[in-house]
């Protein structure tokens, strides 16, 4: 189908055409990917008069680098990355978000060898484990390696993912260190003082690489904690929902060049995303099934349909046969999921300053400020109204924008029971006991 078809289906508002209608969009085999699946094939991007092609990548370095040299138009990205990349936290350039693409949605696995290490000291009931599980039980088991003079060596996704944060948070919840960067000495192993050695290793490789005994665990998004579980090789022990209950996920980043030079199009991708994100949320996610059918292509996540629909479709398995219920595993709608908030944005730079990333003490005011650069709730407010005049959605799915300060309420539903206020970064960075915090420096 030509761009010219498509757009005779769209209308236009008065000055509102589509700078650009031919787009390409990567993403990483992952399930959150999957607004970008449904908006291509519900035909919500046609809607708004664009042909988009949907195209994976290698791993999230590429992703970032072909969105940065204009490779590509936008992607579904780490929220990190942006962050990471406007500060000059690894590569430099601008980047923005309008779209906040899901909540929730990660695990941390271990190895099987690791959890019968774990198993005697969690608490069970009716034989089976008690959950949450903390890394208070993984905390002996560290500490015999580190007696034995063994590295003890798990897996993460990218040094400005959330999965790097979600695993240092619960494993320092637990006592055990993960270790600092220092970039400003050209260290950006983040293993400086480390009781626990993180490195990166790309999703879909995480299961071989720990079946090979090169990592003894991982923290990594779906489906690749319950194909460890369909393969025997691993055992789930906490998803992130758990550690830090409905916390933000993968965010659409665009370069901020690329926004400025198409305002419209820009704002039609995020309707065409909403739109995608409440189908897949919608009449208590009855939809989940055929998302998962969607999902499975080889063009998508590629994996089992049984696998990805394991967490789609809200069950989780931890141990074989120990299938639990979380209705909110993955979230895309449902709690303004979609909506990019500012103090999102700030808790993934306090924890780029916990952990050394951000090298020494920034005001609070420089988070609010970065936060506004990175995260753009106009371009979203902009698309949200527009889909509630066409009669696509209502204003009882969105914040209320006449009162919306892009703050949510200070947040307790954290493993460590610390609370997280957006509002007061450098005084939340001050309750933790492993990190750095006020003027520590590496």
């Amino acid at each position: 189908m030509s761009s010219v078809t498509l757009l005779s289906t769209a209308v236009f508002a008065d000055g509102d055409w589509p700078e650009k209608e031919e787009l390409k969009f990567g993403f990483i085999k992952l399930t959150d990917m999957a607004p970008l699946a449904i908006a291509y094939e519900k035909g919500y991007f046609e809607d708004e008069g664009l042909y988009v092609t949907l195209e994976a990548q290698a791993n999230w370095k590429v992703l970032l680098d072909r969105v940065i040299d204009g490779q590509l138009d936008g992607a579904h990205m780490l929220a990190g990355q942006p962050l990471g990349a406007t500060i000059g936290f690894g590569t430099q350039s601008h980047i923005v978000t309008a779209f906040s693409m899901d909540l929730n949605g990660n695990g941390i696995t271990v190895s099987n060898d690791i959890w019968a290490q774990m198993k005697p000291h969690i608490p069970h009931e009716n034989g089976k484990p008690v959950h949450p599980i903390k890394a208070d039980a993984l905390k002996p088991v560290v500490d015999s390696y580190i007696a034995k003079g063994k590295p003890f060596n798990m897996g993460m996704v990218f040094p400005v993912s959330t999965h790097n944060y979600e695993l240092r948070y619960w494993l320092a919840a637990g006592n055990i260190h993960p270790g600092f960067y220092a970039p400003h000495k050209g260290d950006i192993s983040g293993q400086i003082d480390a009781q626990a050695l993180l490195s990166v290793t790309p999703p879909p490789q995480m299961p071989a690489t720990m079946e090979a005994g090169t990592i003894y665990g991982y923290c990594v998004g779906e489906p690749w904690n319950q194909q460890a579980v369909f393969k025997g090789i691993g055992v789930p022990v906490i998803t992130d929902y758990q550690i830090w209950k409905d916390n933000p996920e993968k965010v659409f980043g665009v370069s901020k060049e690329w926004a400025e030079q198409n305002p419209n199009t820009h704002k039609r991708v995020v309707k065409a995303l909403i739109r995608a994100a409440m189908w897949l949320d919608e009449n208590n996610n009855a939809n989940r099934p055929e998302a998962v059918k969607i999902l499975a292509k080889p063009q998508y996540v590629g994996a089992d349909a049984d696998v990805i629909a394991n967490s789609m479709t809200g069950t989780f398995e931890f141990e074989k046969g120990d299938k639990r219920e979380i209705p909110d595993f993955n979230v895309f709608f449902r709690y303004h999921a979609t909506y990019p908030y500012y103090s999102d944005a700030i808790w993934y730079l306090t924890q780029m300053r916990r952990w050394g990333q951000i090298s020494e003490q920034k005001p609070d005011q420089w988070y609010f400020d970065i936060a506004e650069q990175v995260y753009r709730p106009d371009i979203y407010e902009a698309a949200a109204k527009d889909l509630i005049k066409e009669g696509y959605a209502t204003p009882a799915g969105f914040p209320d924008f006449a009162t919306e300060d892009g703050f949510r309420d200070p947040q307790t539903h954290f493993i460590d029971n610390i609370t997280y206020d957006g509002k007061a970064p450098n005084a939340y960075l001050q309750k933790f006991a492993i990190g750095l915090k006020a003027d520590d420096k590496i």
